[in-house]
C-alpha cells in the first residue's frame, strides 16, 4: 500500500509535521475508538494550556511508544541487552526543531545532559511526532535546576489496594497539609496512583525536598495505618506508598495531561479534590473526553498563585524518628543510608556504620 503522506497540526502559531499519521497507537476498546498518531498530536494540541503549566520551562524527558501500545509491549529499564518497544529518551535527538529549547541537567551520576526544555505547545507536538506519549519533567525550572520549585506527592497503591484506596489516602494528605499551611492539588496517574503536589519556593536542593517528603509520609503512616514510607516491597503490605524518592534528582512523575500506555489512552488527570473523592474509575479520563474538559476549566489553574516554604515538613523530618531512608539505585550511596539489601537478606550479614557489608572469618 502507498505510504500516507504526513499531516499538519496547528500547535499555537506553528503547523508540526507529524508522519504515518493514520499509525494506530492505540486500539479501540469498549469505552474508546482507536487512536492514530495525527490523533495523539492532536490531542496535545488541544490541552495547550493544561500541558504547558505542567511542562513550561522544566527539563522534560520523553517517554516514547513509537510503535504504539499493544498488549506484550513493554517499556525498556536500561537493563544491557533489553529489548523493549518503548524507551525513556532524556537527551533531545537529532533532527530535532529550531523553536525546540533545551538546558543542561546533572544526574546522579555526575554526568550531564542538553534536555529538552518546552516553552511552547509545539514542543510537545513536535515530541508524539516522534512516538511521545508521556512526558516526565523534573521539578524545576531551567532558571535553576539544581532547586525543586514542586514537591510531589506520589501515592503509589500495592499489591491488594486499588485506586479508591489511594483516593482515601489523598483526602488524608489534603488535610495534613492544610494543617500544615500549605495547598496541594490533585491529579490521578492515569493508572491506579494518585499523584499530589505542592508549588515551593526554589529555596532547597533536591536532598531537602526529598527529606520534607519522607516527613509528610511518616506523619500520614501516623494518621492512617493503610499508609507506608517502606522501600523494599516486601515490607510495604497492602498499603498506599508514599515514594519519597520521586523527589530525587533525574527522578519524575508523568505530567498532568501525558497520556498513559494502556488500553483507552488514559490521562494523568487534574482534578479538583471534591471531584477526586468521588472517583472510582480513572480510566473514564482518556483522550477523548479531557480537551472538553480542559476547556470547561482547568483544576489546576492556580497552581502557580502561591509557593510555599518546606520548613514544616521539614521538622517533620528531624524530630520523628527513622533517620535517612534508601535512595534509588542509580543513585550513588549517601550518608546515613541504611544497607542497600533486602530487609529478608540481611539476616547472615554485617553492616558497618556505612552500610557496606563487612564479612566475618
Amino acid at each position: 500500500m502507498p505510504k500516507t503522506p504526513a499531516a499538519e497540526v496547528q500547535a499555537g502559531d506553528r503547523a508540526v509535521r507529524v508522519s504515518s499519521p493514520d499509525r494506530v497507537i492505540y486500539e479501540a476498546t469498549d469505552r474508546t475508538p482507536e487512536v492514530t498518531k495525527l490523533m495523539v498530536a492532536q490531542y496535545f494540541a488541544s490541552v495547550d494550556d493544561g500541558l504547558m503549566r505542567a511542562l513550561r520551562d522544566r527539563p522534560t524527558a520523553m517517554e516514547r511508544w513509537p510503535d504504539g501500545v499493544r498488549e506484550g509491549f513493554t517499556l525498556a529499564t536500561g537493563r544491557p541487552g533489553e529489548k523493549a518497544e518503548a524507551f525513556y529518551q532524556k537527551r533531545v535527538p537529532r533532527g530535532a526543531p529550531d523553536y525546540l529549547e533545551t538546558v543542561a541537567v546533572t544526574f546522579p551520576s555526575g554526568r550531564t545532559a542538553e534536555e529538552m526544555c518546552p516553552t511552547e505547545i509545539a514542543v510537545p507536538v513536535w515530541a508524539s511526532h516522534m512516538g511521545t506519549l508521556t512526558f516526565h519533567p523534573w521539578p524545576v525550572r531551567r532558571a535553576d535546576v539544581d532547586r525543586p520549585d514542586e514537591l510531589r506527592i506520589d501515592l503509589d497503591p500495592q499489591p491488594g489496594t486499588a485506586f479508591t484506596d489511594a483516593v482515601r489516602v489523598a483526602g488524608v494528605a489534603k488535610e495534613l497539609l492544610e494543617e500544615l499551611g500549605l495547598r496541594g492539588f490533585a491529579k490521578t496517574s492515569g493508572n491506579r496512583g494518585v499523584h499530589v503536589y505542592v508549588r515551593i519556593r526554589p529555596e532547597w536542593e533536591f536532598a531537602d525536598v526529598r527529606h520534607a517528603a519522607i516527613g509528610f509520609g511518616r506523619e500520614l503512616e501516623q494518621r492512617d495505618d493503610q499508609v507506608t514510607t517502606a522501600w523494599w516491597k516486601e515490607e510495604r503490605g497492602e498499603r498506599i506508598f508514599v515514594d519519597f524518592n520521586q523527589n530525587c534528582r533525574d527522578r519524575t512523575i508523568a505530567s498532568a495531561y501525558s497520556l498513559r500506555p494502556l488500553p483507552g489512552a488514559p490521562v494523568s488527570t487534574p482534578m479538583t479534590w471534591d471531584e477526586l473523592a468521588i472517583t472510582t474509575d480513572p480510566g473514564v479520563h482518556h483522550l477523548f473526553s479531557v480537551p472538553e474538559r480542559l476547556a470547561a476549566g482547568d483544576p489546576w489553574a492556580g497552581i502557580d498563585d502561591e509557593a510555599y516554604s518546606i520548613e514544616p515538613l521539614l521538622r517533620l523530618f528531624d524530630e520523628q524518628p527513622g533517620g535517612e531512608l534508601n535512595f534509588p539505585p542509580d543513585h550513588p550511596k549517601m550518608p546515613g543510608e541504611p544497607p542497600r539489601v533486602q530487609p529478608s537478606k540481611k539476616v547472615d550479614a554485617h553492616w558497618d556504620a556505612d552500610g557496606n557489608r563487612v564479612d566475618e572469618g
